[in-house]
């Protein structure tokens, strides 16, 4: 591989843009691919491109039909940024982690952060508004609110409604949820944007605790990113 092609790719990979390494297996030609652009000294043809945007959505390597063409894809690990350092996120982010996602957990209280279960997570001790921003959810990356506050949990929606997150969760009972939803709409959310967060959050499993509301959260979280990457297969 060129030294600028690979400086190109540990970039990318630093920057947690998915892209694949592609490689003519006869003529040892390359190229990179992500976000649209193709760098590198492979030619492509337009059918080849969209086949392999598809494996990068799908997050997954191989040759291309039954061609020479080896497509090594790179896709940064899900993550999972949840708003509140509340006791539901002691379960879930241990769960999140085993399930192999990047737990990264916003709250402005520095005390919460630390206890327990939650220091093996990335903390970013700010309110959302900061908070989300720093984090920057991308299309890998799901979204659950926890504190019930709406001066924590309307801010840090709205950031995740204007990124490409490909889940957002909201703790609370439907008559909260109701509200939550008039007060974004309220804010220049349409009724399509607002459908997008899942509320109550979770899959229906009756649970109660604390550690079953987790599992209901991450089974819903792992439903959606593979139904998503599915569809783009």
């Amino acid at each position: 591989m060129k030294s600028n092609l690979l400086s190109d790719l540990q970039a990318r990979i630093a920057a947690h843009h998915p892209c694949a390494l592609v490689t003519d297996t006869t003529t040892g030609a390359q190229a990179l691919i992500g976000t649209g652009e193709v760098v590198g000294t492979l030619a492509l043809t337009a059918e080849a491109q969209i086949e392999i945007n598809r494996l990068i959505a799908a997050n997954k390597s191989g040759v291309i039909g039954e061609t020479s063409i080896f497509v090594r894809t790179y896709s940064p690990s899900p993550r999972m940024i949840i708003v509140g350092a509340v006791h539901i996120a002691q379960s879930l982010v241990p769960m999140a982690q085993l399930a192999g996602f990047e737990a990264i957990v916003i709250d402005p209280r520095a005390a919460f952060l630390t206890s327990g279960k939650l220091a093996g997570a990335t903390a970013i001790e700010e309110w959302p508004d900061d908070g989300m921003k720093e984090a920057r959810p991308d299309a890998r990356t799901a979204v659950v609110t926890l504190t019930h506050d709406p001066k924590l949990d309307d801010p840090a929606l709205a950031a995740a409604l204007r990124s490409p997150a490909f889940y957002i969760g909201a703790l609370g009972s439907r008559k909260t949820h109701e509200k939550r939803l008039a007060r974004l709409k309220a804010d220049g959310f349409s009724d399509a944007d607002l459908a997008r967060i899942r509320g109550p959050v979770g899959l229906n499993i009756n649970a109660i605790s604390p550690a079953e509301i987790a599992v209901s959260i991450v089974a819903q979280v792992i439903e959606t990113l593979r139904a998503e990457a599915k569809s783009k297969a």
